[in-house]
Formats: C-alpha cells, structure tokens, sequence
C-alpha cells in the first residue's frame, strides 16, 4: 500500500492509503471475462459456457455488491493534487485500451472460426457488446482529462463499439444540460428504459454533430475534414471493424452489427438511471441553477465501483467533471441507489419494477420532498403522475406545512 503525505491549512500533517488501489485492477481486467467463457468452451466443447458472462454481469456483480455493501470513505481535500498526480491510476486507464481491444478481436476470431449454434453465436456477440460498453466508459474517463495522450486514446477506445461522437456530445451537451428537459441523456420521472433508448440514442449522434459543426465553423473548416474529432474516431473504427470482416468474412457483420448495438444499449442503460426524474430549477434570469451533487444519483457499492472506474460516484463527477476516478467523493444526503449499476440495470429493465422502486426514492428526497414540480417528467406520462401523487402522502404533508 502506499501512504500520502500533506499538510492541512494550519500545519497539521495528515495521511491517507488508498486501501482499494490494487483492486482498481478490475476496471482494467473485467472486460476479459467473455475470454473465460471461450476458454471453458475450448476445455470443454459445451457451449454454455460462452454465457458464463452473463452470470458474473447480471447475478455475481448485484450480488456481490449486496454483500459488501457500501464505501462512503473519502480522500482527504489535502491529499487530492498528490493521488491525481500517481501514474498509476492513469495507466490503469491506458491500460484498459488495449484490453478491450483484445477482447474484441478474440472474441471475433473465435466467432469467426468456431461452428456455434445460432444461440451461443447470439449470446457471444451481446456478451462482446455488452463489454465495448465497458469501453465507452473507459473513454468517459480518457474523454474527460486535457492531456493529447488521454484524448487520442479515448478516441480509439470508443471506436471500438464504433461510439465515436460519445466524447462531443457527453462533455458538450450532456453536461451542458444534464437534468432539464433539453437533455436527451436525463431521463424523466414515468419515462420507461426503452422509451428512453429510442429517444437518447438518436440525439446524442445528432447533437454531437451539431456541436463538433458549430466548432470546425468558428475554424472555418467544414464537417468532412481531417480536424473533425467524430470522423477521427469512425474512422478508426471502419479500419478495425473493416479488418475484421475482411479477415473473417461476409458472416461477421451481424456479429458486429449486434456487438454495437449492446454496447450502445449498455451505456443508455447507464445513462437512464443515472439522473431519472431529477432536475435542475430555473432561476429568476431564466437558466438552470448549476449542477449540483443531488442532480445524479449516486452510488457508493463497492464491487460495481471497482469495475467501473468509479462512475457511480456519479454526484461528484457532475460537480468536478475533470476530477480523476480515484479522488471522486461521496456526499451527505446524494440520492442514492439501491444498488450498483450492474444491478439497476436488470431493475430498469423491467419498467414496473424500476417504477416501483425509484419513483418512492424520487419523491422522499429531501430537495424534493414530494413537490412534483421539482422533477422532470415525462410529458406522456404528466397528467398520469399529477393525478396518481397528487393525494398522497408526500403532498399532503407539503400542503401542511
């Protein structure tokens, strides 16, 4: 373990060891767990166990994350310029790169030279998508930091889901307008995950393309040159994905096809209950207060942390965005899930249960405290949820008061 050593504003010396600094590994390494599948496979000849993946995702990572409970243990203020500056934790980032990389051309190789039954071929390819959406998160992380080397490495990770225009729109648009109706990665109170999806994936490629425009005018340059960070990124997904068609032939493209489409679908799966129903009021002058840490919900479960770069502590990423995975920090009374976002995930997909769940949680939050008109909602669903929450318990207390 290493120990960091600084000073506090009246000369008193303090410490701090980050206790889960080799456990980081795992937002590293988790994205080679469909090569454990395909290794048993190879021992084996059983193909079920090309599905193994789906066991550790959606049953071992909930359930570990149950067990452990949560960390809401921080860094010290003074300790945070000395653990943003560790390489270590950067190289972890880099380090993933390659690995996803890896990943997907196993995968594909073994796809491409294996006779699998329809089903494992379907399994293996969502199980492919499902870890490039790791991926992208990777590139949320790369994609925030100003050094060349972070950003041209975003670029390359997100192209292997072929997600290049993630970076423009998330930094750009996303946080720009995060938690208000003009954001179509913020989900709404009585918008289900599919609804979502087909709302939020369609303008994130039209704003990210809106925006990348607007950028290369003020540089009197076009869309179509060299300078344009999207086209960067596809192009160095057609090169790859291209590679592999060429090598494995015409039979790979639904395999791609698929393995881009899970990706997509995981980081909307992400993103859906990341800020449900939350939102950022107007104020007199007529924008949106600044985003705040009770504008995302948070998570502090350990295991899902661990494998995802410390995303869930969504709150205070939205606050300090540029802030480094290691040093992000929990708050007092964030809206917090029920449990890590592999485990949401499998409640958003069920919309009743998400519903019944987290419209509760939406509606005790303090900042809430009932009071509809604090929530973004779904229009659709607007009048639905005035008349269903307008008696009940929360409200009522609101009018006594």
């Amino acid at each position: 373990m290493k120990t960091y050593h600084a000073y506090t504003k009246s000369g008193a010396e303090i410490s701090y060891t980050d206790k889960k600094r080799w456990f980081w590994l795992l937002s590293s390494f988790f994205p080679l767990q469909a090569l454990i599948g395909i290794y048993f496979h190879h021992i084996t000849d059983n193909q079920l166990w090309l599905l193994l993946p789906f066991i550790i995702i959606y049953i071992l990572a909930p359930l570990i994350d149950y067990i452990l409970k949560e960390d809401v243990s921080n860094p010290p203020d003074e300790i945070s310029l000395a653990l943003d500056a560790d390489r270590y934790y950067r190289a972890l980032t880099y380090l993933a790169v390659p690995i996803h990389t890896l990943s997907l051309l196993v995968v594909a190789w073994w796809i491409g030279t294996q006779n699998l039954d329809w089903w494992a071929y379907l399994g293996l390819s969502i199980i492919a998508g499902i870890v490039s959406g790791l991926g992208i998160n990777t590139g949320h992380e790369l994609g925030h930091k100003r050094t060349n080397l972070e950003k041209n490495l975003a670029k390359f990770v997100l192209a292997i889901p072929f997600y290049g225009h993630f970076t423009i729109d998330h930094n750009q648009g996303h946080h720009r307008d995060v938690a208000t109706p003009d954001d179509a990665s913020s989900s709404r109170m009585g918008e289900n995950f599919y609804q979502f999806l087909y709302r939020e994936i369609p303008s994130a490629v039209t704003r990210s393309f809106q925006i990348e425009t607007q950028r290369l005018s003020r540089r009197n340059q076009n869309f179509f040159c060299l300078n344009n960070q999207i086209l960067q990124s596809y192009a160095i997904s057609i090169a790859l994905q291209g590679s592999i068609v060429i090598i494995f032939g015409l039979e790979m493209l639904p395999f791609l096809v698929i393995h881009n489409a899970f990706a997509w679908f995981q980081l909307s799966s992400a993103n859906y209950i990341e800020h449900y129903g939350l939102l950022r009021l107007k104020e007199k002058s007529g924008h949106y207060e600044r985003c705040k840490p009770h504008h995302s919900w948070n998570s502090n479960h350990i295991f899902s942390n661990l494998v995802f770069f410390h995303l869930q502590r969504h709150s205070d990423h939205h606050t300090h965005p540029t802030r480094r995975y290691q040093s992000l920090k929990h708050y007092e009374d964030l809206p917090s899930l029920p449990n890590g976002y592999l485990g949401c995930y499998l409640i958003a997909y069920l919309p009743w249960l998400w519903f019944y769940i987290m419209d509760k949680r939406l509606l005790q939050l303090n900042h809430i405290k009932g009071d509809l008109t604090k929530i973004n909602i779904h229009p659709q669903k607007k009048i639905f949820l005035l008349d269903k929450y307008r008696h009940n318990e929360y409200q009522e207390a609101q009018e006594s008061c």
